[in-house]
């Protein structure tokens, strides 16, 4: 793998996993203002191991796997919990879940198989950004995230934004196991 392994990026994205059953854990004790310090502390880190990746210079192999690992087990770990608490259908945990295990799956494949490591693409950062939005009308009490169906238009947009960009991946897997060219 190239670059360093642990570096500021990597130990943002570290971060990120380390938050998540904090997170869950003031979530469901009722402590909603932690539990949204918590979430806006990983969305940060989200887009801060990016930059500063970036800035830094300090782009890596490694960096390029944990990002996006790091967003799907808090995606996944999240939607876990709302199922569990009866606030989200098993139909959109079932496909958030579904989806992220077979990228994961076909990124390490393609990895095995081709040495090519895949990088996210803009309509999964879309996609991630659409469900973060759900997640922020769902545990910030604001007035607004109640009066108005906001969960639901964010989780149907998600809904629509994962599948599309759950094809493209599927499309740039085919391409590269074919030996074709392939976008990112």
């Amino acid at each position: 793998m190239q670059g360093h392994i642990f570096n500021l990026p990597n130990s943002l994205s570290f971060l990120r996993i380390l938050l998540i059953p904090w997170f869950i854990y003031y979530l469901d004790a009722g402590e909603t203002t932690i539990a949204v310090i918590i979430m806006f502390v990983a969305l940060l880190s989200d887009w801060f191991d990016g930059q500063t990746a970036r800035w830094t210079n300090e782009v890596s192999d490694m960096g390029k796997i944990l990002d996006p690992l790091a967003d799907k087990l808090c995606l996944a770990s999240v939607a876990l919990y709302y199922l569990w608490k009866g606030e989200l259908p098993v139909w959109f945990v079932a496909f958030v879940v579904f989806r992220d295990l077979v990228i994961f799956l076909g990124a390490a494949w393609i990895r095995h198989r081709h040495n090519v490591l895949t990088t996210s693409l803009w309509p999964g950062k879309w996609a991630v950004g659409f469900v973060s939005m759900m997640f922020i009308t769902m545990v910030w009490p604001l007035p607004i995230f109640r009066q108005w169906p906001l969960k639901e238009f964010f989780m149907y947009l998600s809904a629509a934004m994962l599948l599309y960009s759950f094809i493209e991946y599927c499309v740039r897997f085919y391409r590269i196991q074919k030996g074709l060219d392939f976008k990112g």
